[in-house]
This record gives structure tokens, C-alpha cells and sequence, in this order.
């Protein structure tokens, strides 16, 4: 068996940062997380066998934390920071961390996947389980290959690579990070992105979340929180009025705990619009917010007006788009958000523009400090390559979700209404409290 998980370390940069809050604000907090298909239509319990994926996380269950990881843990350099993470939660990562059991069947043609139990063993199991899932997927297809078709399906993706980068390359003030660890195709396709996206695109790559790569090639480890965090919090909330303020009371507690570093909002789990009408004075002194499922465009304008209500300079802060990027929106964004305008150019124009760097469009000047954070469309983008011409190799939209939080059900709204995850009953209350301003609904790549 060759195993996809070779390292507890393979996991996006944002889960041990969040597993160290976990740890030491919520350790005897239990919580669910549940595998969804949102590509129904994809009957992955057909493609990807049960005791293959079994056999999958009980060698994951098994890793440990080796010496040199956690010597790497504890001596660089994160954000430009040392000592992020506790002497004390590393010793635990060594002698006391273990992943949870779960239990895992095929119904109906679909994978039925769970985790249960203390947070701290639960919350890794995301990244882990999806990129096997992900990479079974990959191998299953892969095996219906002859040698000259492999040739061809990776020769097309490499191309396709090269012609992304060829555009990037070279733009001024660009920043991209990968993203991309949960829907790869694979762990050693990543590894060959994340290789040529810095050889190629040189400053312009900012470093990726996968903190495993991140540790074998020198490069800098990117994340800092996910949606987990307040769908948790208000979980655990005993009155609408607890639920509505939960939002605000996880980053009071996120402050204290990484003391007032690795401030990145990210205020979309029930609405963008009312996180930033209904915040406290100072969450403003954030340095930055993450864009995950709202229109860029908007959200980021929505973003620089309410800094600017504030009396905050946008140009000092960070804004991270992460949604279903590829090269023209990484383009056209980074324009739009890096200069001032002429003859009246508006979000419209930036999506539909073919020359996102004509001086006659914008003056450089930059409005907010822009990065992407590139995921699915970066290391699974194998759309039409196949030989075959089927689309068994096309990315699917798995996620794995954080549902119950002791025995109470976990929701989160989005800004896309698509997205929206929860019992149906508990979504509609949250819909009550938080309202659905801004909100619209629109489609899910993955």
C-alpha cells in the first residue's frame, strides 16, 4: 500500500494553528466532522473502494510527529515571528496528539464518512481525508491509462501549468500563495506545482498552506483560521443573543491566544455584510480579511469602505481572495484592487478585460494590499486532458465539515447561499439572527 498521507505535517498551515487554539482553549470539547459530496452526481463510493480508503486512515492513524518536524515547529520563522507555537503544544503533538476513530461506509454510491470526539482529534482529520479521497480518486483513473495516454494526460497538464505561469510571471506587486492541499490530484502532483510555481514565478509566489512542503523546500507557511473556529462558538452559544455575538467573542480569544499576531478576519461564515455593520471599534485594528465565497469584487470594496468608515488606511491592510481562482481572476483582481481608475472602469470591466495591466485602464496605486490564494485550479487543474476524453480526472466538490459541536448541530450561512451547510431547522434561525443581507446565491465550482 502506498500511503497519500506520508506526514502529519501534510495538512494545511491553518488547522495547527487552529489544533494549538483548540488545544488550548477547548480541550475536553467535543465536536463531529462529516464528509459531504457536494458534485452529487459523482458516485465516488463506485470509484473509490472502502477498504482502500480504510486502509488509508488507519495509516494515517498511526503517523506521529517526527523530531525534525516538530525542531522545525519550534525554530522557524512564521509571519516573521518565532516561538508561534507553545513549548508545551509541542510536547503534546509529541506524547499526547492522536486522530480520532471514525466510522466509514458506501450507500447508494456515495462515501459516508465521520469523525466524533474530543475537537483536538478531530478538527486534522479534514485536510487528511479529503486529500486521500481525492488522490484515490486520481489512482483509480489513472489505472485505465495506457503508458502513452499517461504521457499525454500529464504532458497536457504541464502545459497548461506552464501557459498560467507564463502570465504571471513577471506582473508587478503580484502575490499568490497555493492553497490547493485538499483537492489536489495528487501529493506528488503538488509537489511538482509548488516546485515550478516558485521556480517560474519567483517573488510573485508567496509561499503555500501545505506546511509539509513548506517544511521539506524552505518556503513560507501560509494560513491562520477557518470556519470552524465561530460555527463552533456558535454552537456552544445558549441564547440568539450568545449566537449573534459568538462572531466577535472568537476573536477576542483568538487575540489573546497568538497575542494580537495572525489577525486575518475571516467574516463570511454567516454573512459577511452583518459581520462588518455589527463589529466592535476594534476588530477594525485587524491587519486583513480573507475572501472565501463572496464576489471579490464586491466584497473587497465592501471591505475597503467599511476600514475607511473606520478611519483606517485600506493600503495598510491585507485582503486574501481564495475562491475558485484562476488566472484571469487572480489578473483582474490584482489589477482592480492595485490602482486607482480611469474613464470610469468598474468591477464589470475588470472581469471581462483581456489587458489587466493597460495603463489606459488604471494607474498604479495600490488600494489595499492584494494576495490570492490559489487552490483547486492550481494543483488538480486536469480538466480535458484526459486521452480519453472523459472527465474522470475533473476536481469534485468534497468537503468535510465541522456538523455537531457537543451534541449541538454546527451551521455555517456564507455568503453563497449554495454553500450554506446545517440542519435545515438551525439554518433558518440563523438566517432569523444574523439576517441574509449580502448574501446571494450563486454557483460552487467545488
Amino acid at each position: 500500500m502506498d500511503p497519500i498521507t506520508r506526514s502529519l505535517l501534510d495538512t494545511d498551515f491553518y488547522k495547527l494553528l487552529m489544533l494549538q487554539f483548540i488545544w488550548k482553549n477547548f480541550p475536553d470539547t467535543r465536536a463531529t466532522f462529516t464528509l459531504i459530496n457536494r458534485t452529487s452526481s459523482v458516485r465516488l463510493g463506485d470509484i473509490v473502494g472502502e477498504e482502500q480508503l480504510r486502509e488509508q486512515l488507519e495509516t494515517t492513524r498511526q503517523l506521529r510527529f517526527s523530531k525534525s518536524e516538530l525542531v522545525w515547529l519550534a525554530g522557524n520563522s512564521f509571519f516573521g515571528r518565532r516561538n508561534i507555537f507553545e513549548p508545551s503544544f509541542l510536547d503534546w503533538l509529541e506524547h499526547g496528539f492522536r486522530l480520532s476513530d471514525y466510522e466509514l461506509s458506501v450507500r447508494d454510491g456515495q462515501i459516508h464518512l465521520r469523525f466524533e470526539g474530543l475537537w483536538s482529534g478531530t478538527s486534522m482529520w479534514e485536510i487528511y481525508a479529503l486529500a486521500q479521497i481525492g488522490e484515490l480518486k486520481t489512482r483509480a483513473a489513472l489505472k485505465r491509462l495506457g503508458e502513452l495516454e499517461l504521457d499525454i494526460l500529464y504532458a497536457r497538464a504541464k502545459t497548461r501549468l506552464w501557459e498560467k505561469m507564463a502570465r504571471l510571471r513577471g506582473v508587478p506587486g503580484l502575490s499568490i500563495s497555493d492553497f490547493g492541499t485538499r483537492r489536489r490530484h495528487s501529493f506528488l502532483w503538488h509537489e511538482y506545482v509548488v516546485k515550478a510555481m516558485r521556480d517560474t514565478i519567483g517573488d510573485g509566489f508567496s509561499g503555500t498552506s501545505n506546511t509539509f512542503l513548506a517544511y521539506k523546500h524552505d518556503l513560507e507557511a501560509i494560513g491562520t483560521n477557518g470556519h470552524e473556529l465561530p460555527m463552533a462558538m456558535a454552537a456552544l452559544a445558549n441564547s440568539d443573543e450568545e449566537l449573534r455575538t459568538a462572531q466577535y467573542r472568537l476573536l477576542e480569544l483568538w487575540q489573546q491566544s497568538y497575542q494580537g499576531e495572525l489577525l486575518i478576519l475571516l467574516p463570511d461564515t454567516f454573512g459577511t455584510t452583518q459581520f462588518l455593520h455589527n463589529a466592535p471599534e476594534w476588530v477594525a485594528n485587524w491587519t486583513g480579511q480573507r475572501i472565501d465565497s463572496k464576489d471579490a469584487y464586491v466584497a473587497g470594496d465592501e471591505y475597503i469602505a467599511w476600514l475607511e468608515r473606520h478611519g483606517h488606511d485600506p493600503r495598510q491592510k491585507r485582503l486574501i481572495a481564495s475562491d475558485a481562482l484562476d488566472v484571469e481572476q487572480i489578473l483582474g483582481l490584482h489589477a482592480y484592487f492595485s490602482g486607482t481608475f480611469r474613464n470610469g472602469a468598474t468591477p464589470d470591466d475588470f472581469r471581462a478585460a483581456d489587458d489587466f495591466h493597460s495603463p489606459n485602464r488604471w494607474v498604479p496605486e495600490r488600494r489595499v494590499r492584494f494576495s490570492a490564494g490559489w487552490g483547486t485550479l492550481l494543483t488538480n487543474d486536469f480538466r480535458n486532458c484526459n486521452p480519453q476524453g472523459n472527465d474522470s480526472f475533473n476536481p469534485v466538490g468534497v468537503v468535510c465539515k465541522l456538523t455537531e459541536v457537543e451534541g449541538r448541530p454546527a451551521v455555517k450561512l456564507s455568503d453563497n447561499e449554495s454553500k450554506a451547510l446545517g440542519d435545515p431547522g438551525e439554518v433558518e434561525r440563523y438566517r432569523r439572527v444574523f439576517g441574509v443581507a449580502g448574501m446571494a446565491d450563486m454557483p460552487v465550482f467545488t
